[in-house]
C-alpha cells in the first residue's frame, strides 16, 4: 500500500508492517460492564455456541473466530458487549476516568469508547457525549441505551468551540479526545482507508485535531487530564498535533502504561523537530500486536 511506505523509517520492520496491513483484522467485542461480566459473557457465547478467544492484554476484550459477527449474537442485542477493535479500547483505559467525575468524550459517535468510559465510571457522574454529526449521533444515543448507559448527556456541537454553558459553565475532570483522523491505521478493516489518500487533506485535517485539542484543555479543570488519540500513522497528525498543545503552554505530556506492546512518539519527522516530551505518547504498530494502528498520548492540564 503505496500511502504507507512514507513510515517505513519509522517502524522497525517495515515488511512485517505491510504484511500485517494487508491481513484482514479480526472481529474483536468489549464486555460491557454496566451489563455484564467476561465470566457472564464467556458462558453466554459458549452456550451460543460462539468461536472467540480471550484477548491476552486485556480481560474484558474477546477475538471472535473466522466467519463470526459481533451483531449475530444476544449477548450483543442485550448489550452484553460491544464490537470495537482492540486498539481502539486503549485511549478510555489511558483516560481512566473514576465514578462520580464529569468526564466528556469530545468527538464520541457512534460510542464505543464512550460507552467503555460509562463503564469504568461505574455509569455514575457526568459523561458528556458530543459529535457534531447528527447522524452519527443518533447511532450513540441508540449505543449507550442498548448498554444500559444513564451517566450520559448527549450533545451537537462543534468541538473546536464547545461551550460550557449546558454544563453550568464548569470545567471537566477529564476529557478524551479521540479525533477525526485519516484513518491510516484502520486499512486492516477497511483496505479502501488509504484509496485517495493525499498529504494536503492530512495536512488540512491536523488544522482541526489542533483546534479541537486546544478546547478540549481549555474546557478541562487544572491538574486534568486529557487523552489525545487518533487511528494514522501519519506525525503530522499525531506528535505535530501534540507539539501544537504544548508551545500553548497549558499542558504538559505524562507517562502511562500499556499493556500491549508499543513504541515512543517520533521526534524527528521529514524537516520537523519535535519536543522530546512526545516520546511519551505512544505509537501501536500492527505487526506488534496483530491490531489495527493506533497512536495515544496523555496530557496534564497546568495553568
Amino acid at each position: 500500500m503505496e500511502p504507507l511506505s512514507r513510515y517505513d523509517p519509522l517502524v522497525d520492520d517495515p515488511a512485517a508492517f505491510h504484511e500485517a496491513c494487508e491481513r484482514p483484522l479480526p472481529s474483536v467485542v468489549r464486555v460491557n460492564r454496566i451489563k455484564a461480566t467476561a465470566e457472564s459473557v464467556r458462558q453466554a457465547f459458549d452456550e451460543a455456541g460462539v468461536d472467540y478467544e480471550p484477548v491476552d492484554w486485556h480481560d474484558g476484550l474477546f477475538r471472535l473466530g473466522e466467519g463470526e459477527s459481533p451483531g449475530n449474537s444476544w449477548p450483543f442485542v442485550h448489550g452484553w458487549v460491544y464490537g470495537q477493535e482492540e486498539v481502539s479500547a486503549v485511549p478510555a483505559l489511558a483516560l481512566a476516568p473514576q465514578p462520580g467525575e464529569r468526564v466528556l468524550d469530545c468527538c464520541a459517535a457512534p460510542g464505543s469508547k464512550t460507552t467503555q468510559l460509562a463503564a469504568l465510571m461505574d455509569d455514575r457522574g457526568l459523561l458528556v457525549g458530543n459529535d457534531n454529526n447528527l447522524g452519527r449521533l443518533s447511532a450513540l444515543r441508540s449505543n449507550a441505551e442498548r448498554c444500559g448507559v444513564t451517566n450520559i448527556a448527549v450533545t451537537r456541537q462543534d468541538a473546536r468551540n464547545l461551550s460550557l454553558k449546558p454544563f453550568g459553565g464548569e470545567r471537566f475532570d477529564r476529557t478524551l479526545v479521540d479525533v477525526p483522523c485519516s484513518c491510516e491505521g484502520t486499512v486492516r478493516k477497511n483496505p479502501d482507508a488509504v484509496d485517495g489518500w493525499s498529504l494536503d487533506h492530512i495536512e488540512g485535517i491536523a488544522g482541526v485535531q489542533k483546534a479541537i485539542l486546544e478546547r478540549a484543555i481549555e474546557v478541562t479543570r487544572d491538574g486534568g487530564t486529557v487523552v489525545y488519540s487518533t487511528c494514522t500513522f501519519a506525525p503530522e497528525e499525531n506528535e505535530a498535533v501534540l507539539q501544537h498543545a504544548l508551545d500553548g503552554g497549558d499542558c504538559r505530556l505524562v507517562d502511562f502504561d500499556l499493556p500491549l506492546e508499543s513504541v515512543p512518539g517520533v521526534t524527528d519527522w521529514e524537516d520537523e523537530r519535535f519536543d522530546d516530551a512526545v516520546r511519551k505518547a505512544q505509537r501501536i504498530y500492527p505487526h506488534h500486536n496483530d491490531t489495527g494502528g493506533f497512536f495515544c498520548a496523555k496530557l496534564e492540564v497546568a495553568r
